[in-house]
C-alpha cells in the first residue's frame, strides 16, 4: 500500500506542477517564440520528473519508486518531437543523481535515458499514424510503463525475482492507471489551452478585420467624397463648356443670319467685319473641340507623338507674333528671352510643344490684368530618376492673380480649377493645364509651378535635351 500512497502523492504533485505551468504559460510564455516555448516545456518536464523523485517512496537508502516517467509520456502525447523527448529522458535521469551518486542512481539514469529514446521512436510513429488520439495515448502509456518495468527488472539493484513477485504487481498497475489518469487531466489542460489559443486568434482576427473594415470605411468615405467632387467639377465643366460653346455659336448664327438677310443696306465693310467675327468664332470652336478630343485621346492612350528636330529659335518668334497682339490689347508687357549657348535644336513634337506653350501663355494673359508676361528659354541641369540630366526649360512668368498653395496640384487635373467659378469670370474650360501636363509627360518631360496668391505664377516646362 505504501507504493500506492506515494504514487498518489506523486500524481498530486504532478497535477500541481501542471496547474502552475498552465498559469505560467497563460501569463508569460503564451506570446513567446516557438523555440522559447519548446525550451520551457523541456525544462518543466525535467523539473516535474525531479519533483516526483523528491516525493518518491524510498525502499531503502538508495532505491526510489516514483512516477518520474509520466512527464515523458505526457510530452510524447502532447508534443511528439524526437529530440526534446531524448533531452527530457536524459535530463530527468541526470536529476536522479542529485539524490546521491550510487548504483541505484546510475540505474535510474540509464532507465530514463532508455525511456527517452523509446518515446522519441513513439513520437515518430504518432506523427505518421492515422489512429485516434485516444488509441495513440494508450499505446504510449502501455509501452513506457512496460519498458520501465523491464528496465528495473534488468538494470535495477533489487533482485529480479523479488521485484517481479512482490513489487511489480503493485507498482505496474498503479503506475499504469495513474499515468492514464494524469494523461486525461493533462489532456483537459491541453484542450483548455487550445480553446484559449483559438479564442485569442479569433480575437486577433476580429481586431484585424475591424481595423480593415474601419480603413475600408475611410477609403469608401474618401471615394464618395471624391466622386461627389468629381460630379461637381464635371457639372461646372459642362456649365462652362456650354457657355464657351454658345458664345461663338451665337455669334456665328446671328451674324450669318444678318448676312443672309442682307437688304443692300449693309455695307461691304460691315459684311467683312461680320465675316472676320464669324471666322474667329469658328476658330474658338475648333480650339474647344480640339481640347476635348486631345483629352479623350490622352485618357485612351491613343494620342500620337511624332518626334523630330525642332528649331528652338523659331519657337519664340512664332509665339511672339501670336501673343503680341493680345499683349497690346490688354496693355501688358510681353517679353521673350532666349539664353545664349543654347542648343539650336531638340528632338520633340513641334506641334505638341507649341500647344503646351500656347496653353501656358494663354492662361498667363487671361489671368493677368496689369504688369507683364514673360517667356524665357534656358538650359538647366536637374536630378531626375537617380541621374543628373540636361533639360531645356520653357518658363512662362506672369504678374497675375496667382494660385493658393493648396490648389497648385489640382489645377493639372481634368475639369478642376483653383476656383470653380473662375471660368465664369475669365472664360475657358479648364482643360488647358490638364492637357499640357499630359502632353509634357508624353514628350518625356514635366511641368512645375511656383505661385503665390495675388503675386503671379511661374509655369516651367522641362523637356530633355
Amino acid at each position: 500500500m505504501e507504493y500506492l500512497k506515494i504514487f498518489f502523492v506523486n500524481t498530486a504533485v504532478l497535477i500541481t506542477v501542471a496547474y502552475l505551468a498552465n498559469l505560467l504559460y497563460k501569463h508569460l510564455i503564451t506570446y513567446a517564440s516557438k523555440r522559447v516555448k519548446q525550451i520551457s516545456w523541456v525544462l518543466l518536464a525535467i523539473f516535474a520528473g525531479w519533483i516526483s523523485s523528491f516525493f518518491g517512496y524510498r525502499l531503502d537508502d538508495h532505491v526510489i519508486f516514483d512516477l518520474r516517467f509520466v512527464p515523458i509520456i505526457i510530452t510524447t502525447i502532447a508534443f511528439p518531437q524526437p529530440f526534446p523527448l531524448i533531452l527530457i529522458g536524459f535530463g530527468t535521469g541526470l536529476t536522479r543523481l542529485t539524490f546521491g551518486w550510487n548504483e541505484a542512481a546510475l540505474a535510474g539514469m540509464l532507465n530514463l535515458s532508455i525511456l527517452g529514446f523509446l518515446s522519441a521512436g513513439l513520437s515518430c510513429w504518432i506523427t505518421r499514424s492515422n489512429a485516434s488520439i485516444m488509441k495513440k495515448g494508450l499505446i504510449v502509456i502501455l509501452a513506457v510503463n512496460v519498458m520501465n518495468a523491464l528496465n528495473i527488472t534488468i538494470f535495477g539493484i533489487i533482485p529480479a525475482r523479488e521485484y517481479i513477485t512482490e513489487i511489480m504487481p503493485i507498482t505496474f498497475p498503479s503506475g499504469l492507471l495513474l499515468s492514464i489518469l494524469f494523461a486525461l487531466i493533462i489532456w483537459d489542460f491541453q484542450l483548455e489551452l487550445s480553446r484559449n489559443e483559438q479564442i485569442r486568434r479569433a480575437n486577433e482576427l476580429l481586431s484585424a478585420q475591424t481595423e480593415e473594415l474601419h480603413k475600408n470605411e475611410i477609403v469608401l468615405e474618401e471615394r464618395a467624397k471624391q466622386l461627389m467632387l468629381a460630379s461637381q467639377y464635371k457639372s461646372e465643366f459642362l456649365a462652362n463648356m456650354s457657355h464657351e460653346l454658345r458664345t461663338p455659336l451665337n455669334s456665328i448664327i446671328n451674324l450669318s443670319q444678318l448676312i443672309e438677310e442682307n437688304d443692300n443696306s449693309t455695307t461691304r465693310e460691315e459684311i467683312a467685319e461680320y465675316g472676320g467675327i464669324i471666322h474667329r468664332s469658328g476658330e474658338e470652336l475648333m480650339m474647344l473641340i480640339n481640347d476635348i478630343l486631345d483629352l479623350s485621346k490622352v485618357e485612351a492612350g491613343r494620342l500620337d507623338i511624332i518626334k523630330e528636330q525642332v528649331n528652338v529659335s523659331e519657337i519664340p518668334e512664332l509665339l511672339s507674333l501670336q501673343f503680341s497682339v493680345i499683349a497690346k490689347q490688354k496693355e501688358l508687357e510681353f517679353v521673350v528671352s532666349v539664353s545664349e549657348n543654347l542648343a539650336p535644336t531638340i528632338i520633340s513634337d513641334p506641334q505638341r510643344l507649341q500647344q503646351i506653350l500656347r496653353n501656358l501663355l494663354s492662361n498667363a494673359f487671361k489671368f493677368t490684368q496689369m504688369g507683364s508676361v514673360m517667356l524665357s528659354i534656358r538650359a538647366e541641369q536637374r536630378w531626375e530618376d537617380g541621374q543628373d540630366l540636361n533639360w531645356m526649360v520653357f518658363e512662362v512668368r506672369d504678374s497675375g492673380i496667382g494660385i493658393a498653395e493648396e490648389k497648385r496640384m489640382i489645377i493639372f487635373e481634368a475639369f478642376r480649377q483653383a476656383d470653380g467659378t473662375i471660368s465664369r469670370k475669365y472664360g475657358g474650360t479648364g482643360l488647358g493645364l490638364s492637357i499640357s501636363h499630359d502632353l509634357a509627360r508624353l514628350l518625356g518631360g514635366f511641368i512645375t509651378v511656383q505661385s503665390e496668391e495675388g503675386k503671379g505664377s511661374i509655369f516651367s516646362l522641362y523637356l530633355p535635351i
